[in-house]
């Protein structure tokens, strides 16, 4: 069973991350694994809690 962890910033709709959910799963199923086991986990971070050269992705 594939498990699939996405990170992301927040400010995604709930339809924009239930698109790439399906999207993430369709690569699997086009793979042969059956949808059904199929897992995609979505962590979603505020900018503030996400960093790069040393400081917040907020600033």
């Amino acid at each position: 069973m594939p498990v699939i962890h996405v990170h992301m910033w927040e400010g995604r709709s709930d339809e924009q991350v239930a698109e790439i959910i399906k999207g993430i799963t369709d690569v699997f199923v086009k793979m042969g694994t059956p949808a059904e086991v199929v897992r995609v986990l979505v962590h979603v971070l505020p900018k503030t809690h996400w960093g790069k050269e040393g400081k917040p992705s907020s600033e």
